[in-house]
């Protein structure tokens, strides 16, 4: 059987059907959208298929009965009336000094105003009156109401997130939108897509008539690909996977699961794929990151900057409110709303009773270890070619249970930290080390793990053998200190009956390390 022709990089329904790739059937639940409501809103992480949609939704409203030929909304849709369609790719916008952000604007307008001959000044920056006009002469002339798509609606404030000039690109992109609610009755439809949901003092409150779908049980489908749809559709380009890479079908399933799946964008989503990642890995036959190696939104960064977490918190997850994902983007108290909105986070669990019932985590490992990754540069202030040379380094060592080594290259690279990059303490030092610890896969990592008598400050298990590890500041104690707490609170004592997988008892060690602050590392250590 011959395998699908994923179509990589193509973000457009017409090329997508008339060149016969693949394309996963949302049109059921699109026939829907458009026969429920007029209109809405949707935010979804970058890569997930929202530009498709829009195209699909523009060559529906168009009449293009053609391309839908095979699909539900073939067998849905009945009249296929034609609508006059404005799409504004805003994604097209960027902002980068003096006249771009206008230039950028002119661009996305002025082939409308071509098309219906409104006579436009590309000088003048009322960009509202300028959409209005368009939208009157469209309607006017075609003697039909109007359809308005408008992808990425963010992107010119995203570009400008903590900059001087943000406040002035979003009041522009306000005046841009405001016709969409001024013009309703001659508006059959309007669908804005984006990845945050900046102010509702400002944007939203002029198009407070949109209906929100961000998290609505029926179309948490509507862009990436469920598990069902997988298993489903593409049992040969799975099966092909496997072979390359020397798994089973049921390996390679597990495998594409654990990197790519996981996302869930309502209390009762089913899972859903990265989509980019899915068909990037199926086209290639490997298990490789493709979605968080595609880049790092600035907004995020930028927001990350600003408050303090610490990894740990990343990565175990946060339990949260319903207002949350409702925080406005640019006056957020916490960085968690865009970690959701940017597919960073995910639902990964519900309790209806709690005054927090939403449960955030990582969706995936691909998504996970690229964070970890992005934290650890972060707090070292490294660039990742240094930081994955040390690790490939420390990941040897480990395997071959050589701690001593381990730690000299840890030791190594902590002395390689600028002076100034963080507050050097113990807690700096312990985060850097749980996330090398973290990011070393396979190995399973627990920072201050919780017993009887206390906690340690970190828990390394791997196939075959235990480290309980114990951190002392010079001034706070040396690494007898260390080893005698572990000792003296019984650090070691859970793990002294697990198992390796032959049934043999796994190796324990028990290592005590004080960190030296004048060298800005760690200075001596005990293994036993």
């Amino acid at each position: 059987m011959a395998l699908k022709r994923f179509p990589i990089g193509i973000q457009d329904f017409a090329r997508i059907r008339e060149s016969g790739k693949y394309y996963v059937d949302k049109t059921e639940l699109i026939y829907k959208l458009v026969h429920t409501d007029d209109y809405y809103f949707l935010s979804r992480p970058r890569r997930f298929g929202k530009s498709l949609l829009i195209t699909t939704l523009q060559y529906y409203f168009e009449g293009r009965k053609d391309l839908f030929t095979g699909l539900a909304m073939e067998r849905l849709e009945t009249e296929w009336k034609k609508y006059p369609v404005i799409r504004l790719d805003m994604s097209m916008v960027k902002y980068a000094e003096g006249s771009s952000f206008a230039d950028s604007v002119n661009k996305v307008l002025a082939p409308y105003e071509k098309m219906y001959n409104v006579d436009a000044d590309p000088k003048m920056h009322t960009w509202g009156v300028r959409l209005a006009n368009i939208i009157e002469a469209a309607n006017q002339q075609t003697g039909e109401q109007v359809v308005v798509l408008v992808d990425e609606y963010d992107t010119p404030m995203l570009d400008t997130f903590g900059q001087e000039c943000f406040e002035n690109i979003r009041n522009q992109v306000r005046s841009l939108y405001s016709p969409l609610k001024a013009l309703g009755g001659i508006l059959r439809f309007v669908f804005l897509t984006g990845i945050t949901k900046f102010s509702q003092l400002s944007i939203f409150s002029e198009l407070n008539n949109l209906k929100v779908i961000t998290m609505n049980d029926d179309y948490a489908a509507i862009c990436g690909i469920t598990k069902e749809e997988l298993l489903s559709q593409m049992q040969p380009e799975i099966q092909a996977l496997a072979d390359k890479q020397g798994m089973t079908y049921d390996e390679a399933v597990a495998g594409l699961q654990r990197q790519y799946d996981g996302y869930h964008f309502s209390e009762n989503s089913p899972d859903i794929y990265n989509p980019f990642s899915l068909i990037n890995s199926l086209s290639d036959g490997e298990l490789a990151n493709y979605w968080f190696a595609s880049g790092t939104p600035t907004v995020l960064t930028k927001a990350m900057a600003r408050y303090s977490l610490s990894p740990e918190e990343y990565d175990q997850g946060f339990s949260v409110a319903q207002r949350t994902f409702d925080a406005p983007t640019e006056t957020a108290d916490t960085p968690i709303p865009v970690l959701y909105q940017s597919g960073y986070l995910t639902i990964k669990g519900f309790d209806k009773g709690a005054v927090r019932p939403f449960r955030l985590q990582f969706p995936n490992d691909e998504v996970r270890e690229g964070m970890l990754n992005l934290l650890a540069n972060s707090y070292a202030s490294k660039n990742d070619m240094d930081t994955s040379e040390f690790l490939d380094h420390f990941v040897t060592a480990m395997k071959a249970c050589d701690v001593e080594t381990a730690l000299t290259e840890m030791r190594a690279f902590m002395a390689s930290i600028p002076y100034d990059a963080e507050k050097q303490n113990e807690h700096h030092y312990r985060t850097i080390f749980y996330l090398i610890f973290r990011i070393a896969t396979p190995y399973l990592v627990r920072c201050e793990e919780r017993t009887a008598a206390g906690r340690a400050d970190a828990v390394v298990e791997t196939a075959d053998a235990v480290y309980v590890f114990e951190f002392k500041l010079d001034a706070n104690g040396t690494a007898e200190d260390a080893l005698r707490q572990i000792d003296d609170k019984g650090y070691l004592v859970p793990y002294t009956v697990t198992k390796s997988a032959d049934g043999s008892p796994k190796k324990l060690f028990k290592i005590g390390v004080a960190f030296d602050a004048e060298k800005r590392t760690i200075g001596e250590w005990i293994i036993k």
